[in-house]
């Protein structure tokens, strides 16, 4: 792990994605951070240690899930497959499926496993899964704050972890989506899917992989609004927090209410022509239940605790 010391910083956005802004000042304390994300091999180890079985593993609850088609009643998680040629943006299922079978050791279904991809972070984990390890490890998930503040790596308002520039001089500096998406993958930076934890340059903290490869939960709920300072405050907001649980459900699905946590960092997937989310300021909400073969998570240690 390693200590950030903590202090104020300019958090979010004023010139991408609405739900990033307005950009604002807070401060965050002092906290140890993972180097990198949680590996598959760090996450077998847990496994081991606990018999602790993911949610992916799991077959749903009918009653959780009204209206679920009885087929759907099987363990397993989102995968992306890339279709052959342009697709409608507009429809991502188009590229994402529920498939039987896929979870953190085999992620892309039956027949898959994790053989070479020890030191890639895990994936298939959703909220309680990513908080299990963190409480065996006696460590915690990051707030939103925290990690935006560890993500950014000492710069002030800079657009890329690294600076202004998404690719300095050619140089790919994470693991994103080089093409057009969700068909043309060029793999400039050398990746199809997830890449090896510390491949890429580490930020001004030291810490590998804050943006691209896997989407991180963060432990506060989401709100369109975000954590921090609101137009009229006056002061400085302290280790700000997200939204309340209640108000985290998603609008669009009324009969299922399942909150919804904050993602940071992007993942292999986003891309500039759909998701340029690969920036410390972007932020994505994903529901409690959800897992996928793009988000994984890394833990925090905080003083005192």
């Amino acid at each position: 792990m390693r200590w950030l010391s903590g202090g104020t910083f300019l958090m979010g956005s004023d010139h991408h994605y609405p739900e990033e802004g307005p950009a604002r000042r807070v401060r965050v304390d002092g906290f140890w951070m993972d180097e990198s994300p949680v590996t598959n091999e760090q996450f077998a180890s847990f496994v081991k240690a606990t018999g602790w079985v993911t949610l992916a593993e799991t077959a749903p609850n009918p009653s959780d899930y009204p209206g679920i088609l009885p087929e759907m009643i099987q363990a397993g998680s989102l995968c992306f497959t890339s279709p052959p040629g342009p697709v409608s943006l507009n429809d991502f299922t188009q590229w994402w499926s529920f498939r039987f079978g896929a979870c953190w050791r085999a992620p892309e279904g039956p027949g898959s496993t994790l053989a070479g991809r020890e030191d890639h972070p895990v994936v298939h984990v959703t909220h309680a899964d990513a908080q299990a390890y963190a409480a065996w490890a006696g460590k915690a998930l990051p707030t939103e704050a925290e990690w935006e503040f560890a993500a950014r790596g000492g710069l002030e308002g800079e657009a890329y972890a690294w600076g202004s520039e998404l690719a300095p001089a050619g140089e790919m500096r994470a693991n994103y989506w080089q093409g057009t998406f969700p068909w043309e993958n060029l793999a400039t930076d050398g990746f199809e899917g997830t890449s090896p934890v510390r491949i890429f340059p580490a930020n001004g903290h030291g810490l590998f992989d804050m943006i691209g490869n896997v989407w991180e939960w963060t432990d506060d709920w989401y709100s369109d609004a975000p954590p921090g300072k609101k137009s009229g405050d006056c002061c400085i907001p302290a280790n700000p927090r997200g939204a309340l649980e209640r108000e985290s459900v998603d609008p669009c699905q009324p009969d299922i209410q399942i909150g919804r946590k904050v993602l940071k960092g992007g993942s292999h997937l986003c891309a500039a022509n759909y998701c340029e989310r690969y920036r410390p300021a972007a932020r994505y909400a994903q529901p409690v239940d959800t897992s996928t073969c793009h988000v994984g998570f890394r833990c925090v240690k905080r003083a005192g605790e």
